[in-house]
């Protein structure tokens, strides 16, 4: 959920170029099993919990990949790695990737990443206020200060939908951009009206006393897939087996880090300096191994109604 892309084609040549290895190690019976190196651009946020833990389980090593995770500073800083080869693969937000596919950034789409629970009674990212805000529901927010981590990007995007639906007015809602970990301090100390957060700012805003006015996410589409990992379209054409194992690896991951939320909390600890009280307290996202198209058509019409895209994004030739 992070900045959309700009100048990509400038900060794409000037990334450092870094291809993919791979070497060779005796197996049992005297033969040789290639190991493929890869590096994942991703960010340390709660989304990504699943791909380490499933390094930690092995997934990846037993399909002949020695993974390594490298963060960066969001989802459009990730693409121009990725397509550069300073990265195999790479984690993303479907609204950066949307923006890319309309600059003809060459990528694609080959794994789920996150997805929202589709709940009101709680998810991993909503819109809050103060305890005392004369704020009570997401039509309020019209003509109000709303801090977002990245402008015209997710984000932004569905606080809008959230709004509209509510039967208010999105245009005049002043968005102000703010880091996740900024934006507990700033609603307490009234920089802002309201805040749009995830997980863990969500938690430690409400621990402070915060209410949750709005659930962009399930107000913007059922079972919203918020991110996805994705690669170059170079080297799905040049490695396609390393995509496809890349994939079984992937699906495995999710599927059991939806199924171990109790593990996730537990690996959330080796890469982020999340308290263990919040850590206990914040709702997790959900991982399913399937990419919710429809969630991410109804992402790129608000983009484009919005004007963060120019032109719609062809769905066909980023999606798998």
């Amino acid at each position: 959920m992070r900045r959309p892309l700009v100048a990509l084609t400038l900060a794409t040549a000037l990334l450092i170029t870094a291809a993919c290895g791979s070497d060779s190690s005796p197996d049992e019976a005297g033969g040789t099993d290639e190991v493929t190196d890869i590096t994942v651009g991703v960010i340390p946020i709660v989304d990504v919990a699943p791909i380490y833990l499933g390094k930690d389980k092995g997934f990846f090593t037993k399909r002949g990949i020695n993974l390594t995770m490298e963060s960066g500073q969001g989802g459009a800083a990730i693409v121009p790695g990725v397509v550069s080869d300073q990265f195999q693969f790479g984690f993303s937000n479907v609204t950066s990737l949307l923006s890319a596919q309309v600059a003809d950034v060459p990528v694609k789409v080959v794994a789920n990443g996150v997805a929202s629970t589709g709940s009101t009674d709680g998810d991993f990212g909503g819109v809050a206020v103060k305890a005392d805000s004369p704020i009570q529901g997401p039509a309020d927010l019209a003509g109000k200060k709303v801090a977002v981590n990245t402008l015209k990007n997710i984000g932004d995007t569905s606080v809008r939908e959230s709004v509209r639906k509510a039967g208010g007015n999105p245009d005049d809602i002043e968005f102000v951009e703010l880091a996740f970990g900024q934006m507990p301090a700033a609603l307490e100390n009234g920089d802002v009206d309201a805040a749009w957060m995830v997980e863990p700012a969500l938690t430690v805003a409400k621990d402070a006393g915060a209410r949750v006015v709005a659930w962009n996410f399930v107000d913007t589409a059922p079972n919203l897939t918020v991110a996805v990992y994705f690669t170059s379209t170079k080297l799905l054409q040049e490695d396609p087996d390393l995509v496809q194992r890349f994939q079984e690896a992937m699906a495995e991951s999710l599927s059991y880090a939806n199924a171990h939320p109790d593990e996730v909390r537990d690996v959330l600890r080796s890469y982020t300096d999340i308290d263990q009280a919040i850590l206990d307290a914040m709702t997790l996202p959900v991982w399913p191994a399937e990419i919710n198209r429809a969630s991410i058509e109804r992402v790129a019409e608000l983009g484009l109604a919005d004007g963060v895209f120019e032109t719609a994004p062809d769905l066909d030739a980023l999606l798998p």
